[in-house]
């Protein structure tokens, strides 16, 4: 069952086209990745689904139905541009939004005191807004989001603020969210951190769809031909190759592919094991982040 269905939405501002003809569907209870570039359309496309736009075209359904403000109840919005007010109690504010979801007081307030133990930030209750830090703030917007219990939570850019310690802490939240049956639309521009928590991805750029499908199926579709070693020693070696590509080159640490097509693997691996200690040799698949580069770079070179 889908919980959220996108059928060729497009959105303009004046002359200029955000989104074209943007399609995909999210299945509930999974992770969804929106990923581009900053100002690719991302958060118009969401601004749409949440129905603070209005699509020139198009339409989008949410199990099922035609979205609209009767969904809004079932839908958990975190922002990227963060708004609270700066100076209300965190318990107050907390409250207050959860009330503009349906919740009752009694209910808000037992259920942000959990969220906020849960985050380590119990002994905020009675701060202001404005005394505390940015990530602080972060975590407050985050249980606004989470606390009416939503089916369906929409995070644009959830980890900008925090350090690695509460992103480890955030990712796990999401997870577990997942775990629970919730329907999970994850926007980023960081590659890694959709490779880590999302099932399904859609690459949007300059408006449009330009890659999409399960992590998986887009991993496998860009082959076996990335080439990592990790090794002790004069690396001087790899100057008898001409066509490689460097990803990423290190003191101790290289990834490439060859460029040519032609696969010099035992060549390769036969020269590396006569000049260098060798650690690691592994051939695999390209990070969803290089996935990202050359998909993207592609779409520049052909326009």
């Amino acid at each position: 069952m889908f919980a959220l269905r996108i059928e060729g939405i497009k959105k303009s501002f004046g002359e200029y086209n955000a989104v074209k003809n943007v399609s995909f569907s999210v299945e509930k209870g999974k992770v969804y990745g929106l990923l581009g570039p900053n100002g690719a359309g991302k958060t118009t496309t969401i601004r749409m689904i949440t129905n603070i736009l209005i699509p020139d075209e198009g339409n989008i359904y949410i199990f099922d139905e035609p979205a609209g403000p009767i969904h809004q109840n079932i839908i958990g919005y975190l922002p990227e541009e963060r708004g609270l007010y700066k100076k209300l109690k965190v318990i107050e504010q907390l409250v207050y939004f959860a009330q503009l979801k349906g919740m009752n007081s009694f209910d808000a307030k037992k259920k942000a005191r959990e969220w906020l133990n849960k985050l380590d930030a119990g002994s905020w209750e009675n701060k202001k807004i404005q005394e505390l830090s940015k990530g602080m703030q972060q975590k407050v917007q985050f249980i606004s989001t989470v606390l009416h219990e939503p089916d369906i939570l929409i995070f644009d850019e959830p980890f900008s603020g925090f350090d690695p310690i509460n992103t480890e802490i955030l990712k796990k939240i999401i997870l577990d969210l997942k775990d629970m049956g919730k329907t999970i639309v994850l926007s980023t521009h960081i590659m890694e951190q959709a490779e880590q928590l999302c099932d399904d991805i859609c690459l949007i750029n300059k408006g449009s769809i330009v890659l999409d499908g399960s992590i998986r199926e887009v991993k496998s579709n860009y082959g076996r031909d990335l080439i990592i070693i990790e090794f002790e020693g004069d690396d001087s070696f790899i100057n008898d190759f001409s066509n490689l590509k460097f990803i990423n080159r290190t003191k101790n640490r290289i990834e490439f592919r060859f460029t040519d097509g032609q696969f010099f693997v035992n060549d390769f691996l036969q020269k590396a094991i006569q000049s260098v200690q060798l650690y690691k040799f592994e051939l695999s698949e390209p990070s969803l982040n290089e996935i990202f580069i050359d998909t993207v770079t592609k779409q520049e070179l052909n326009q």
